[in-house]
């Protein structure tokens, strides 16, 4: 019985202290109150034992599992609402939110041995100790048989990144794979500690969701590539560009061309995708910390998420003409609303004060009333370009192609 009143002190206490004192004195005290079986409102439990009485529980208490804090941990609702408030307000001490982040495409790209192509051969020869890995950012994991190339920057982002905000990992890969990639980019365990989640640890099938984060919503931001995986907290991502390292990344997704292995070419640590992103979030972190007059309890790092977003094409009247198929409702289709959310006034009739004309041929009617009245004429993928840089680009970057004579 000794030693499992001690296993329950000491897991309670790393998940949190009721009084926010980490002291252990103080939180044995806590436990020793609330040891009465009449008193106690069993806030959770590890397998059928209470966590703060040590009853044995009959029957399924409801809450959440969180199993990633620690194998067979269950709390309920209103101890996980508690427990949200508690930290929240530490962690807004610290001047500090919360980072969920994705692992693959987004932090990192893997692919089987069995995967590797022979214009990939040569990696074998660049392959990176697995005795300091923190040197390292393409390594072989002959137990897992795969291989993982680090994105580039993604070090000094995460070491920047901690400064803003308490790290979690969510991927919907095992949880033996999860916990191989957090050793691979946390050796010390800076970052993440136990706050790596795996598929095995959601609520829903094939969906992400911040049901088992101890965070609350208003404070959360996400990293992913993948949009539908978190359909009821779009309002909370920042959507990723993928990172295709290897050629099996680039055909899972049906691309046909050359991956930047095969490439031998690789992201840009100053200008690729996480040293862009990590500008978005200290941008977003000033604004909620330093801008906001409201008090900082009432803050939604949403709202603060849109009003960046807007900023990118701020200003700039955009018209379609051979983007959208015949007969779509052009206010429905993905490029009109990614526009509108990132700042643009969307049109469908041509004025004077259209500054950019998003055409696939330039042979259309409204192409050559762009090239004629000195407006701007880009591709889709100026519009995309934006949204996962969160920056206006270059319009010469992204040319029509001149219609093909027939």
């Amino acid at each position: 019985m000794e030693r499992i009143k001690r296993c329950r002190v000491e897991t309670v206490e790393n998940i949190e202290d009721p009084k926010g004192s980490t002291s252990h004195g103080s939180l044995e005290q806590n436990l020793e109150v609330s040891s009465s079986k009449d008193a106690c409102t069993h806030p959770g439990s590890f397998g059928d034992m209470c966590i703060l009485c040590g009853q044995m529980l009959n029957e399924e208490t409801g809450g959440v599992t969180f199993g990633y804090i620690h194998k067979g941990l269950r709390l309920g609702n209103d101890e996980i609402v508690r427990l949200r408030r508690t930290d929240m307000k530490n962690l807004l001490r610290q001047k500090k939110l919360y980072l969920v982040l994705d692992l693959d495409h987004t932090l990192l790209n893997s692919t089987r041995l069995m995967h590797i192509t022979l214009e990939e051969e040569y990696l074998y020869s660049q392959i990176d100790s697995l005795q300091d890995v923190s040197k390292g950012s393409l390594f072989k994991l002959d137990f897992l048989q795969m291989m993982t190339r680090l994105r580039p920057f993604v070090r000094m982002f995460l070491k920047e990144a901690s400064q803003m905000f308490e790290m979690y990992i969510y991927t919907m890969g095992d949880r033996a794979y999860a916990m191989e990639m957090a050793k691979l980019l946390d050796p010390r365990r800076e970052y993440f500690d136990a706050r790596v989640i795996s598929r095995d640890d959601g609520t829903q099938r094939h969906q992400k969701g911040l049901d088992i984060v101890l965070g609350q919503e208003n404070a959360v931001l996400i990293l992913d590539d993948t949009e539908t995986a978190w359909t009821k907290h779009k309002g909370n991502l920042i959507l990723m560009e993928r990172y295709h390292f290897f050629a099996s990344s680039c055909h899972q997704f049906g691309f046909n061309c050359k991956s930047l292995s095969e490439l031998k070419s690789d992201e840009s640590d100053r200008d690729g995708a996480l040293a862009s992103v990590l500008k978005v979030l200290r941008k977003i972190h000033h604004m909620f910390f330093d801008e906001l007059v409201d008090n900082l309890d009432d803050r939604d790092v949403r709202q603060v998420l849109k009003i960046v977003r807007k900023d990118v094409l701020k200003g700039c009247k955009i018209v379609f003409t051979r983007v959208f198929p015949t007969q779509f409702q052009a206010d429905n289709h993905h490029l009109w609303k990614m526009a509108e959310q990132l700042g643009a006034t969307c049109s469908r009739d041509l004025d004077t004060s259209v500054t950019h004309v998003v055409s696939q041929d330039a042979g259309t009617e409204k192409s050559r009333w762009a090239l004629k009245n000195k407006k701007f004429l880009v591709h889709p993928r100026w519009i995309e370009a934006a949204n996962y840089l969160w920056q206006r680009q270059p319009e010469e970057n992204f040319p029509v192609n001149q219609p093909k004579n027939h």
